[in-house]
């Protein structure tokens, strides 16, 4: 008797083989991509002394200061980025006993003699009208460390004239490797600080998480354009948390809602320390920007002395279902005591 041997159909082997050489590139496909994300991610570096830095931003000691209308009368390709910085804040410093600039290009870029040396040699030779300047011989500031991009601004920028600086080495923004030049682009016209317009747009850059808050039910106006980041959050640094200005927190509210900042005979003890203890800063899902909907909110820290109410018809204790303030209406605080001589946080 014979056998006869099953052979594996060759259509199904060659589908098998294709779709294990699909599954091997896929995966090397995600490895490279992995691989690029985690190459732009930042790199952590160990930070130098100032000195280090100092010497960084020194420029070429082979070089001369030239005056920038002797670089732009060289080299007319910056014409535009020149007439924006001479109607800029920086370009309107005037040294008042000798008519000369406080700040020009050379005060960034460094000494500019070597830029422009071979400019006029190529236009007569070459016969080429807009020769451009040898950028190699000035500072590269775009790789540049951060320090030391941010120290070109901070050799001006002292403590002396802008007091929010002296915390600028010790902020969030310093620390995670952001410079001057991360939020501020001197050549992009003559209003050299950020837009109130454009403020939100350039936060949200690395604080989209903020952005969606803001989206939120309630929240301040900040996407009407009524308010900025900056009227509540130095940016340079604060010796506050989270970069906020003022004294404390409770400080910074008071500014804007004034009629909660008492003082009152009775007040509310939480809100005495901060009101980020109720309230969402940003935004909330619930009214008047609350962390959490009432009465849960208070149920936090009083006790359910008054979160129920007993059934009549079942004797079940059920929960109160009503908002605190529907009676504790002063609720930041109030001058008026009650009919026992106390303070219950009513009108």
């Amino acid at each position: 008797m014979s056998t006869r041997t099953v052979r594996p159909d060759s259509g199904c082997v060659r589908f098998s083989c294709g779709r294990n050489r699909l599954a091997v590139l896929l995966i090397l496909l995600l490895l490279l991509l992995a691989a690029a994300a985690c190459s732009r991610l930042p790199q952590s570096r160990p930070l130098l002394p100032v000195a280090e830095y100092e010497r960084m931003i020194v420029g070429r000691l082979d070089a001369d200061y030239v005056g920038t209308d002797n670089c732009v009368s060289a080299c007319h390709a910056h014409d535009r980025i020149t007439d924006f910085f001479r109607r800029s804040v920086h370009g309107e410093q005037i040294r008042p006993e000798t008519g000369l600039p406080l700040v020009n290009c050379e005060t960034c870029h460094g000494p500019g003699s070597l830029a422009i040396a071979k400019v006029e040699q190529t236009k007569k030779s070459a016969g080429v009208q807009n020769a451009r300047c040898d950028t190699s011989k000035l500072l590269d500031l775009k790789h540049l460390p951060p320090q030391a991009q941010s120290l070109i601004c901070l050799r001006c920028h002292s403590a002396a004239s802008t007091p929010s600086l002296s915390f600028w080495n010790a902020s969030v923004h310093a620390l995670n490797d952001l410079s001057c030049s991360s939020c501020h682009n001197l050549h992009e016209g003559p209003q050299q600080k950020v837009s109130h317009e454009k403020m939100a747009e350039l936060c949200y850059g690395c604080h989209p998480d903020v952005k969606a808050q803001f989206s939120l039910f309630s929240h301040h106006p900040v996407r009407e354009r009524k308010m900025g980041c900056f009227d509540c959050h130095e940016a340079h640094g604060s010796a506050q948390p989270r970069m906020l200005k003022g004294a404390s927190q409770r400080d910074l509210c008071t500014r804007c809602h004034m009629e909660k900042s008492g003082p009152f005979v009775y007040e509310h003890g939480d809100v005495t320390e901060t009101c980020a203890a109720c309230h969402a800063a940003h935004g909330s899902v619930n009214r008047r920007m609350l962390a959490a909907a009432m009465p849960f909110l208070c149920l936090q820290c009083h006790g359910p002395a008054h979160s129920g109410t007993v059934s009549a018809a079942t004797g079940v204790k059920a929960l109160f279902s009503n908002r605190c303030t529907d009676c504790h209406s002063a609720i930041h605080g109030t001058d008026t005591p009650d009919s026992r001589g106390y303070g219950t946080l009513r009108k």
